[in-house]
């Protein structure tokens, strides 16, 4: 696989790096697995000056980090900066939290003396991270900050298409301190998966990316039996009941479908809107993303970035085009998007029924699924008949009735009156096709470390 930077608005290639040999690769292996030596015995207050310096080079450059993502993936500039800052926030929250979150745990047992049997966190050793392109630093940080603090050391293998995002964060950590071998990153393939998965020294992997990369990496993990994380794909329903505040939940719905170019996980994919006020919720959703200037990411007069990749642009239209096959109905909205780069028309998908390839396929990009129910139990029904299960959004002025529909939404992740957020205070994860294992706070942290059960029994109770 090639590692290239091209820019997705002028289609410019930028520059190239080589893959790293197999030779290179167990050398990064090995040069993690001697820092791990060092590094797991470094104090709290080590690794937290370490990272309290990552984030303060964060805030004080992070127009410069910011325009490498922009560049590379052409995310909105404004969009860009706010991925810096929620980067530098995530480490902040590790920075001050971390060292509490893994102090010895005392276990209440009656078969023992007060304080004599105990879990402590462990560090496990060298950790592989796989990580995609559409939130290249926050996608490092929310699972390299935790493990960091924790002792772990880190391999990253990122995305071919953001590989001056990898490095600028490699060379930000030695700036800020980190010591050789903490963090590399590595230009590997997807064939090298094996060879990095099949060391012992390796520990644990987390991944976040597509169904097919999740299985092909989660069942590596698996023959060699090491520890695995998965945060995959999502197809986030988006409820409006009658009794919601339809105009705002349109806005919403606007900014939840297109952040990001609509290339997010937690994307609110498919709006499930009750008939009463469908035609209303509608005319102003409509509204909304005809509203949206497509253009150079980096003006701040632009509202709707490119794609990341022509591949990707071609992947959506196919996707569109077999919906429409299959029955869907499509309808395009605003000005057309520019000619150059790697834009998508923004579409509204309606008519979509269960045999429909589109009702159980995620879509990563400006197209809406939307949906028109009859009532709050046809909206339920919609919103778990996917495979994903991510995050999810409920609308109603009612804030009991949209907390009792929120519990009977099938996701890891669901938010009332708000399309589903990134917070670096927050939890993250999924259920069913959407992957295994939580990233963020004291879930996060725990789990890549060795849960270890330390206890000491009386004496005259041990025969």
């Amino acid at each position: 696989m090639a590692y290239a930077t091209i820019n997705p608005y002028t289609a410019e290639q930028l520059a190239s790096f080589p893959t790293a040999t197999d030779e290179e690769v167990e050398a990064a292996i090995d040069h993690a697995d001697t820092a791990f030596a060092t590094w797991k015995d470094t104090s709290f207050a080590q690794r937290a000056g370490i990272l309290a310096r990552v984030a303060s080079i964060l805030r004080e450059r992070h127009t410069e980090f910011a325009k490498i993502l922009t560049m590379e993936m052409g995310k909105l500039l404004t969009e860009a900066e706010a991925e810096v800052e929620l980067s530098a926030q995530i480490i902040d929250y590790y920075v001050e939290h971390a060292e509490q979150q893994l102090q010895p745990r005392t276990l209440p047992s009656a078969d023992y003396r007060e304080g004599r049997a105990k879990l402590v966190y462990e560090p496990l050793g060298v950790l592989y991270l796989v990580e995609p392109w559409n939130f290249p630093y926050y996608q490092i940080v929310r699972v390299g900050a935790p493990q960091l603090m924790a002792g772990n050391t880190l391999l990253l293998k990122h995305a071919s298409n953001v590989p001056q995002s990898a490095l600028a964060f490699e060379k930000l950590f030695k700036e800020a301190g980190l010591p050789d071998g903490v963090f590399t990153n590595l230009f590997a393939s997807h064939d090298q998966n094996e060879l990095i998965l099949s060391d012992p020294r390796v520990k644990g992997v987390a991944l976040t990316g597509s169904e097919g990369a999740g299985s092909a990496v989660a069942a590596l993990a698996g023959k060699y039996l090491k520890k695995s994380t998965l945060e995959l794909g999502g197809s986030d329903p988006f409820i409006v009941l009658e009794d919601a505040d339809v105009r705002k939940a349109a806005q919403w719905a606007v900014t939840g479908r297109h952040w990001n170019g609509g290339q997010v996980c937690v994307s609110s994919k498919r709006l499930i809107v009750v008939d009463a006020v469908y035609d209303e919720f509608l005319d102003a959703y409509r509204s909304g993303v005809a509203a949206l200037k497509a253009g150079d990411p980096t003006d701040p007069e632009t509202t709707l970035a490119p794609l990341s990749s022509r591949s990707a642009v071609d992947i959506l239209g196919t996707q569109v085009d077999e919906a429409v096959k299959a029955g869907a109905h499509a309808e395009t909205l605003g000005e057309p998007v520019p000619e150059h780069g790697a834009f998508y028309q923004p579409t509204i998908l309606t008519g979509i029924t269960t045999d429909n390839p589109a009702y159980t396929t995620e879509m990563f990009g400006p197209v809406t699924q939307l949906y028109r129910v009859a009532d709050e139990e046809e909206a339920l029904k919609v919103a778990n008949g996917t495979p994903f299960g991510l995050g999810g959004s409920v609308f109603s002025s009612d804030s009991a009735r949209a907390w009792k529909a929120a519990s009977r939404i099938t996701t890891g992740m669901v938010f009332i009156n708000h399309p589903t957020g990134v917070k670096a205070d927050i939890p993250f994860g999924g259920v069913n096709r959407s992957g295994y294992g939580h990233e963020l706070i004291d879930l996060g942290i725990h789990e890549f470390v060795n849960i270890k059960v330390i206890a000491e029994p009386d004496i005259d109770d041990a025969f």
